[in-house]
Order: structure tokens, then sequence, then C-alpha cells
């Protein structure tokens, strides 16, 4: 194990030619310089006067980074994974579990760089996370949510089997607007078979820190 205490980083999801693993200090740079500009990050994070827009954007991932890892308990956790084509760069896919030993449901979230949009990319990464939910977290439920104007992000849910769950208002920027919400039962996932071109190393060393118990052999 290269990792011994915190062997997160020695998780491994691969499908097709994509490989995620978790996001490292290392990555923080490089994920920096890809950052798109259509990214919608977290309106409450802290704004540094001084800093450009583009500048004060990146920060924002850095400490999301840092927050995601500082603060993670088997109870309320966010994992981001570095994906790559490759050996090529190409996104962020998230895993989040609230409350994740009771409710057993987890939320994602993505961004890919322009330039590999509409290649099926956004799909695979997102089928990974899910195998990994459904396989040996033993998630019953996935949720996500998006704007309803966000169509690549509603159509990678629906091709994966989600169904709609409600919608609701919030405020975006200084008008009102509709997110529609999305959810995917454990048994729709294995009914589908929707894990079935998805490997995954390096699991069971982390199993404490989702707050699971090691299999009896």
């Amino acid at each position: 194990m290269a990792h011994p205490y915190w062997p997160l980083f020695d998780l491994r999801l691969t499908i097709a030619e994509l490989e995620l693993r978790p996001m490292t200090e290392a990555d923080l740079l490089p994920l920096a310089d890809l950052l798109p500009d259509d990214l919608e990050l977290d309106p409450e994070a802290t704004r540094y006067s001084g800093l450009n827009e583009a500048t004060g954007r990146r920060v924002i991932g850095f400490q999301h980074y840092w927050r995601s890892y500082g603060t993670w308990q088997p109870q309320h956790w966010r994992l981001p994974f570095c994906v790559r084509a490759g050996a090529e760069l190409v996104g962020v896919q998230e895993l989040e579990g609230e409350d994740f030993p009771l409710l057993r449901t987890v939320d994602s979230s993505s961004h890919l760089v322009p330039e590999v949009r509409g290649r099926g990319i956004g799909q695979r990464m997102r089928r990974a996370v899910l195998a990994l939910a459904f396989g040996p977290l033993q998630a019953q439920a996935a949720v996500t949510s998006a704007w309803q104007d966000n169509h690549a992000s509603l159509g990678v849910s629906r091709a994966l089997g989600y169904l709609p769950n409600g919608e609701s208002l919030h405020a975006r920027g200084e008008q009102a607007d509709t997110m529609l919400h999305l959810r995917l039962r454990r048994a729709d996932w294995l009914a589908a078979d929707g894990g079935a071109e998805v490997s995954i190393e390096g699991f069971e060393p982390c199993r404490p820190y989702f707050g699971l118990e090691t299999p009896h052999r």
C-alpha cells in the first residue's frame, strides 16, 4: 500500500480509456490551469479583494480540495477524482455522501475541459463512480441536480437511468431559476448491470473511512 494512512489515494477506477484516481496536492496546479471558464463555483466561497477573477476562481478550487479531505468523516465525505483519458488530464468527478452510513445515498458533480466534451467521457466517468457507490460502498440510491438548462448534465443522468425526483427554485445570480433533481435506485442500476465495464482497485483498505465493516471471510 503506497499510502498507509490515507489509502484513498491508492483507489483506482478504470473504464474504457479513462482512469479515475483521487485528487492529490500535486494535481491542484495542473487542474487549476485547466479550470473551465463556464464552471459555476460555490457562490458562498470566499472571495479575496485584490485578486482578479481568474485567480480568485482557482483559489476557490484549492480551498475546496483542502476542505474535502480536511473535514472528512464517515458520516459526511466528498471524494474528488482526477479523470485522465490516456495520459491527458481531462476533468474532475466527485462523489459525495451525507449521513452516508444511515442514508446510503450518494451525490455527484463533475466538470470536463471544453476540448473533450461531446465524446461520451462525462457519462463514462459518472458510470465509474456509480459502480463504486453501488458496488463496494453498497449505496441504495444516487441523486443529482442540475439547472434546467444544463442539458449535458441532465442527458448524462437520464442515459444512466436516473428518474425525475422533483424540482426547486434557487437564486442564480440576480434571478431565480429552476433546479431539476434526479434519483437512481440501486435495484435499477443492478438490473441494468451498470458497472459491468468498470474496474475498481484498492478499495478494501478504505472501508473504515466510509464507516463500512470489513466483510467476514
